[in-house]
């Protein structure tokens, strides 16, 4: 009754006279002829005044939308969706020109192919048939070392005799020797072949194969940014640009509503809103979605606000409102169109 007699009063610019028990001028004479006079002006103010008085708040259907933009610019090639269509997640939404891009990934691709057959060599060392050609000079040394020691032992045989002189007997001793470390020479260049290179060159090369995959990542991605996908399911709101159209960089191209980003904002007198708490269940009926959409407060301003704005007194404390948003679920988010009035209750 408070809040019907403040409607009245807060309504009426006209009305002064003070307000009855029943809501009503009172006294006697002029103010009881009155009283059919006024009857059509209170039917009229009951429409403009809240339903809090029925257990219902008015309010309207507010969309948080996602704005699909690509972080580099050119121009538009494809556009996969239109207005009003249903997409789910993943689903293809645009793509722009990527020649740059795709060349620019290419190159990526053949430096890092190429820092990696690199780095194979520096470790499996020389080539086989590099190999093969010190492997034959150590065939050839040895038989060197062979035939040397069989001069040798000749020679000494003959020495024994006297057949030759000591000069002889020293130079096929000094042949064999020869010949000797030329066998470990050859066999130490043939342990070489088989080793990979220096830990450094391979630990710097290492770092080259790193540095090369990195660009590659990043030509990727920037080829990746040319077309989208949808990050999750949702209406296609608006489409911002043409195919042929030249989109700067960060620039929307599509725009999305997922369900879940469909929110109620209503209005609650100050009188009801500390009843109200976060996860608090309610239920909204709206023309269109038929009634009885189940939804769950979700955020409660801590701010209060007149509508209109008024200069506070007693009398107009009844216009003091809270803002209240719910979140309905996503099942129903459907039914809720953005900017549709609607009207709460509390479950």
């Amino acid at each position: 009754m408070h809040a019907l007699k403040s409607c009245i009063y807060n309504a009426s610019a006209g009305a002064r006279r003070p307000i009855g028990k029943a809501g009503l001028p009172s006294g006697r004479g002029p103010g009881r002829r009155l009283v059919g006079l006024m009857l059509p002006v209170v039917s009229v103010l009951l429409a403009g005044c809240p339903d809090a008085r029925h257990g219902a708040y008015q309010g309207y259907v507010e969309g948080e939308y996602v704005n699909i933009a690509s972080p580099m610019a050119g121009r538009l090639d494809k556009l996969r969706v239109q207005r009003g269509q249903t997409v789910e997640a993943g689903a293809p939404l645009f793509r722009l020109e990527a020649e740059q891009e795709a060349a620019a990934k290419q190159q990526a691709d053949e430096q890092l192919h190429a820092a990696q057959a690199q780095l194979a060599d520096l470790k499996t060392g020389r080539r086989k048939p590099e190999v093969a050609v010190t492997q034959a000079q150590l065939a050839q040394a040895r038989a060197a070392q062979a035939q040397a020691t069989q001069q040798l032992n000749r020679d000494e045989a003959q020495f024994e005799a006297g057949g030759i002189p000591k000069s002889q007997l020293d130079d096929s001793r000094a042949n064999l020797a020869i010949k000797s470390a030329r066998v470990r020479e050859v066999e130490d260049q043939l342990d070489v072949a088989r080793l990979p290179a220096r830990e450094d060159q391979i630990r710097a090369q290492s770092a080259q194969v790193a540095a090369a995959a990195a660009a590659q990542s990043q030509a990727a991605w920037r080829l990746n940014q040319k077309q989208l996908a949808a990050g999750q399911a949702g209406l296609v709101s608006d489409t911002l640009y043409r195919e042929g159209e030249w989109v700067a960089a960060g620039s929307p191209v599509v725009r999305l509503l997922p369900p879940g980003n469909v929110k109620l904002r209503f209005f609650v007198p100050e009188a009801d809103v500390g009843t109200m708490k976060p996860g608090h269940a309610v239920s909204v009926a709206c023309d269109g979605c038929g009634t009885g959409v189940p939804a769950v407060v979700s955020f409660i301003s801590d701010a209060p606000e007149y509508t209109p704005p008024v200069i506070f007194s007693t009398e107009t404390r009844a216009r003091l409102v809270f803002l209240v948003e719910a979140r309905p679920t996503v099942e129903n988010a459907a039914r809720l169109r953005p900017g549709a009035p609607v009207s709460v209750t509390l479950r």
